[in-house]
């Protein structure tokens, strides 16, 4: 089985799903998004998989969301373009095995797709 993670070295959350994975058996193919950002196609497929709005894959914490004034935009092509334009309001981690998705918030989110 192909497990992808969309990885953020510097996120506790991420470093801990991926040791999850790892201490399951699982060598994921490990893409650090910030360096290697995904397409909009990826992001839009994701969302699918994912089965949320664009919206709840946003991370509201992040000072680029405040500057954009993301809480106001309410048009979906909008609020993927912000994301695919700038990487880092992407929640993480998000791991990709069997045609599903899941955001390792808390880790064992995860287990639910493997």
């Amino acid at each position: 089985m192909s497990v992808t993670i969309w990885h953020n070295p510097r996120c506790s959350k991420s470093r801990q799903t991926l040791e999850l994975l790892h201490n399951r058996g699982y060598e994921p193919t490990v893409i650090n998004y910030l360096k290697t950002p995904p397409t909009r196609e990826q992001i839009e497929a994701t969302i699918k998989m994912l089965n949320i709005e664009p919206k709840a894959l946003l991370r509201k914490t992040e000072a680029i969301y405040r500057e954009m004034d993301l809480s106001k935009v309410k048009d979906n092509d909008a609020i993927i373009d912000a994301m695919f334009h700038n990487p880092v309001l992407i929640e993480r981690p998000i791991v990709i095995a069997n045609g599903k998705a899941a955001i390792g918030r808390p880790a064992e989110n995860i287990l639910s797709i493997l």
